[in-house]
């Protein structure tokens, strides 16, 4: 089923109207009611009833995202809850290592203490911690010097920083933000294809695939580094979105048919 992304908008948001200046761009806006006057909504096309949310020359109305444009802008959106939800569990990681860098021996303590009281009840389950290799991972970590978990704290921060600022780009839609999630994502995507190598889930999976589809859609949804005509078409196409251009397109007709009845009758 096809979404109508401007009435669903229209319908959570509320409608954008504008009278133009222009006399006959503003009767094409405008319509009279049994219950008063009405605008079009620049974003879903219906009349709204009451006085418009603003007025004045046509080129001087707000650029309001409609159809393919807001579409795009909600899975941009989406994309950018991600990245925040993301840099969140990095920024909580980077927190926990530096933590761990500064009491290191008395979790590697506490961690042998249980380890003793949970052996005898692992090996009634004929499971040998000594051999697991989730506990010896964790064993390796303790050997790690106080500088290198630093470090790696420091390194997780600013992953995460580099996650929370592309959120709010695209949040915004911002086109330096679209860039930045482009090369960031696409400068990690050999570091995720190696960690598949070495161990396989779901989760790296289903990362893996949204990222690499993440950078396809925006590359070409967005015509970056002059993909399918660059910023220049993609400036074009969301300029020719708008309801205003339309109706002056649509205006822009009606003149030139008229002017060439008149010149052949």
């Amino acid at each position: 089923m096809k979404i109508d992304w401007d009435r669903r908008t229209c319908a959570r948001r509320g409608h954008v109207t504008y009278a133009p200046d222009e006399p006959r761009l503003r009767d094409r806006l405008y319509a009279e009611t049994a219950l008063g006057g009405a605008w079009r909504c620049l974003r879903c096309g219906d009349f709204a009833l009451g006085e418009p949310h603003g007025s004045g020359p046509a080129d001087h109305a707000p650029l309001v995202p409609r159809g393919k444009v807001l579409r795009d802008l909600f899975v941009l959106r989406f994309l950018a809850i991600e990245r925040a939800v993301r840099g969140v569990f990095i920024v909580l990681a980077a927190v926990a290592v530096w933590k761990f860098s500064n009491s290191q021996d008395a979790v590697r303590r506490l961690f042998d203490e249980y380890l003793d009281v949970l052996r005898p009840v692992f090996r009634h389950f004929h499971y040998d911690l000594d051999h697991s290799p989730v506990v010896d991972s964790l064993q390796k970590t303790f050997g790690y010097k106080h500088s290198t978990l630093v470090l790696v704290a420091v390194l997780l921060l600013a992953y995460a920083l580099i996650e929370l600022v592309e959120a709010v780009g695209l949040w915004y839609a911002k086109r330096w933000a679209e860039y930045l999630t482009v090369v960031a994502t696409a400068a990690f995507l050999p570091l995720e294809i190696y960690e598949l190598t070495e161990h396989i889930s779901w989760l790296k999976i289903a990362t893996l695939l949204l990222n690499i589809l993440a950078v396809l859609y925006i590359l070409l949804a967005k015509r970056l580094f002059g993909l399918r005509g660059g910023h220049r078409a993609f400036e074009e196409e969301r300029q020719s979105a708008s309801l205003l251009e339309v109706e002056e397109a649509g205006e822009l007709r009606e003149l030139n048919a008229s002017s060439q009845g008149s010149r052949h009758p």
